[in-house]
């Protein structure tokens, strides 16, 4: 009996470890407690849509948004197709954030650490010839990640970056510069579940991030959201309270210099399912 005794107060000893520890963890890295029902819908490549349908409808509800912008090859100079630096601008005078989703929309796993270092300047650069806040965060093209990538971000100053995973993020167990995210992809009945269900997730100390391509995407249509399909999410998302910001206003509830130093990076299943 003594034996067993022994035995469980290890493991309730164990436990109690474990427990301290994940709360010092989740003191360290969140400013304040994280409000459930909080979304952050994010907009990759510079697709057209975004200035002619997607930023006008975000007004409508009240919603800020995150447009992580590139030049697109081969196709950048067609603007039925991408945006112009002048309409980035006015979505930046409107008050959404532009960020970086590099300049040729290259995997960053691709290229070395001076490659990564010039095609986040170039976008830097843009943004300060524009007057545009210069980017604090980062898309990761194709969800391709790289440990080399990270020590770039962390050099150049960025607070977040997105990749993929469908799933929420969780920022006491997600790297900032590893950000799960959920696609929005889709015209069916079952894709439209998929994205109200998380949606959903928004909850218990989760934060759920959306990938939006153009809406419609006329360049890359295997990724486009239908902007009917949009605006009834946009609806939801309204009519039950959700906050729905930039990437970059999580600043406000992490404490990002300790979730890099806090948080592991996990690499493992960052590209998102349809």
């Amino acid at each position: 009996m003594k034996k067993i005794n022994q035995h469980v107060y290890r493991l309730i000893a164990a436990a109690a470890i474990l427990l301290v520890a994940s709360c010092t963890t989740s003191t360290q890295v969140l400013r304040k407690q994280l409000p459930d029902k909080l979304v952050v819908l994010t907009f990759d490549d510079a697709s057209a849509s975004h200035a002619t349908y997607v930023a006008p409808l975000l007004k409508k509800y009240g919603f800020g948004g995150t447009f992580f912008v590139c030049e697109f090859p081969p196709d950048f100079e067609d603007k039925t197709k991408y945006m112009s630096w002048e309409q980035i601008q006015q979505l930046h005078q409107l008050g959404f954030e532009i960020a970086s989703h590099t300049r040729s929309h290259t995997h960053v796993a691709k290229m070395s650490k001076e490659q990564q270092a010039e095609e986040l300047q170039y976008i830097e650069d843009k943004c300060k010839e524009l007057g545009i806040t210069i980017p604090v965060t980062f898309a990761y093209p194709g969800y391709s990640t790289h440990p080399s990538a990270l020590e770039t971000l962390q050099e150049r100053g960025y607070l977040f970056a997105r990749a993929g995973g469908s799933r929420p993020y969780n920022p006491t167990t997600d790297h900032p510069y590893l950000i799960p995210s959920y696609s929005t992809t889709g015209n069916t009945p079952s894709d439209k579940a998929r994205v109200m269900g998380a949606i959903g997730e928004a909850k218990d100390g989760k934060i759920v991030v959306f990938t939006i391509h153009g809406v419609p995407d006329v360049a890359h249509d295997w990724v486009s959201t239908p902007p009917e399909l949009f605006e009834v999410y946009l609806q939801y998302l309204k009519d039950n309270n959700y906050q729905v910001v930039a990437l970059r206003d999580l600043k406000r509830y992490l404490n990002v210099e300790q979730a890099r130093k806090q948080v592991a990076p996990d690499y493992k299943n960052l590209v998102n399912r349809p």
